[in-house]
């Protein structure tokens, strides 16, 4: 997962830095320039959030599946805990 996110955050920033220098290049005024920053860096701000919000779910998703997992082998155990004790009561 760590490589996934560094990988994630190389292609948002990679991203970002080309277009800026695409805009920086263009042969535009600076009205226009200034306002195609200000428009891409909104669009890339809310792109930014929505993928952070996927990881934040992915996480959320992961965290629950591993506490379900953890919950049913600590039930096996208790399970197999009281069997163990109902045998050994009886003998």
């Amino acid at each position: 997962m760590k490589a996934d996110s560094k990988v994630l955050l190389g292609l948002l920033a990679g991203a970002a830095i080309g277009a800026i220098a695409g805009i920086l290049f263009a042969p535009d005024k600076g009205s226009e320039t200034r306002k195609k920053i200000t428009k891409n860096t909104s669009d890339m701000g809310d792109q930014l959030k929505h993928t952070f919000n996927d990881f934040i779910d992915t996480v959320k998703d992961k965290y629950r599946s591993a506490k379900n997992e953890v919950e049913d082998v600590a039930e096996k155990g208790k399970v197999s805990t009281f069997s163990n004790q109902a045998k050994n009561s009886v003998v």
